[in-house]
């Protein structure tokens, strides 16, 4: 049973084709944590268009996978590289949505039996 993430929205809009829901649970497993390392380091470098970027590329996927509260999070990344804020004000904000991610990619990854 899936406790970090919910494939029902994949599923629902690929019509229940397997390997349309196996398409975008590899990219996910392979991406986002490649994207996840480009946003620390966005963050990191007060680099906002780079933050943005991988926040803007990261969002939809969150969504897809029902990850709500990493979702949510993620639009609060969003909004600060607009603010142009502080680091101090997102840093904990990145790391609750670092560990979400890497939380449903071990999941995934057993769940559908991934090498990652």
């Amino acid at each position: 049973m899936a406790l970090h993430y919910n494939l029902a929205k994949v599923y629902d809009i690929s019509d229940n084709d397997s390997e349309f829901v196996l398409d975008i649970i590899n990219l996910f497993v392979t991406e986002i944590p490649a994207d996840m390392k480009n946003l620390k380091h966005g963050i990191k470098e007060k680099d906002f268009k780079q933050a943005y970027a991988y926040a803007h590329k990261i969002k939809p996927t969150l969504d897809m996978l029902g990850m709500k509260i990493a979702y949510e999070e993620i639009l609060l990344v969003e909004d600060w590289t607009r603010r142009e804020g502080k680091k101090k004000e997102i840093k904990e904000t990145y790391r609750n949505i670092a560990e979400q991610v890497e939380k449903a990619v071990k999941e995934i990854s057993k769940d559908f039996n991934l090498q990652t």
